[in-house]
């Protein structure tokens, strides 16, 4: 708040003047936002645009051209990487079940196969709990049920079999996939947590690692761009900054990360946004 009554203090003092945003402005936005609407889910876009008669409250007008029009078109992650990271980020929120079936829609519409939309679901079991994961499904079993009786047929895709994939114990799988980030090793991890609660540290590992994050149906570096998305919805700073490093040291962008921040941030709030912006922030200053 300061920064910006300093900054417009100074377009006074500097003889600038200062033009409120006008009414063709926000409808620019909100006529863009439809557009981008009507790409990721049709019916949420029919929804609004009959629900308006084309004369959007103020709320709808933000709403539509801030979240669809300006963040959406100030992002550069593919369609299928930003929707997949939103179901991410608002199942871990659990209280946008509108808003989730919207972009659960729209990571279907971009070629996520119904497992993978399960299996990111599943992870944030491991960041928001087992009730958030539990109405995630809830809301892609409505989506996947709403589009059956329209006759969309949704890709199941392939989930590896139980028997095929247990070739290591939740132990050995859970150290492999944690030392992949190359943050911690399990060693230290065990060691942190030793005289506190050794029960939490052997959970981190043999749960969150080695019977979630381990799973094959999606990839790695996805599973972390999830994770970061969920950590920013939550504002759990300190695990998100272990994350980041981790998404980078397999291959992640920090102009990615960055947008993921803001997309996310976006629903979450600006705080929210702030604060994940701070991690990346000093991780990259650290690498200078």
């Amino acid at each position: 708040m300061i920064f910006l009554i300093a900054i417009l203090m100074t377009g006074a003092a500097l003889g600038v003047e200062m033009v409120p945003a006008t009414e063709s402005a926000f409808m620019d936005s909100y006529k863009r936002g439809l557009v981008n609407l009507k790409d990721i889910d049709p019916g949420a876009h029919e929804r609004i645009a009959t629900s308006t008669n084309n004369t959007p409250s103020p709320l709808e007008k933000h709403f539509i051209g801030f979240l669809y029009g300006d963040i959406y078109e100030s992002v550069n992650l593919s369609p299928k990487v930003r929707e997949i990271v939103l179901v991410a980020g608002l199942t871990a929120m659990g209280n946008a079940k509108s808003e989730l079936k919207t972009h659960i829609t729209g990571a279907l519409n971009s070629g996520w196969t119904i497992i993978e939309v399960q299996e990111i679901i599943l992870q944030m079991s491991i960041y928001s709990g087992f009730p958030s994961s539990a109405n995630g499904m809830n809301a892609l079993k409505e989506v996947l049920g709403g589009r059956e009786k329209k006759g969309v047929a949704d890709t199941k895709g392939t989930l590896i079999n139980a028997k095929a994939r247990v070739k290591k114990s939740q132990r050995e799988a859970g150290v492999i996939q944690l030392e992949k980030l190359q943050v911690i090793n399990a060693k230290e991890l065990l060691e942190a947590y030793k005289d506190v609660s050794p029960s939490f540290a052997k959970h981190v590992i043999e749960y969150a690692f080695g019977d979630i994050l381990s799973r094959p149906e999606v990839d790695y570096q996805t599973r972390e761009m999830a994770t970061i998305a969920a950590l920013t919805a939550t504002g759990a700073t300190k695990q998100l900054k272990f994350h980041v490093q981790g998404a980078m040291n397999i291959g992640a962008s920090k102009k990615d990360i960055a947008d993921i921040i803001v997309l996310v941030g976006a629903y979450s709030g600006f705080p929210s946004m702030a604060n994940a912006t701070s991690v990346l922030k000093e991780i990259v200053d650290g690498q200078k």
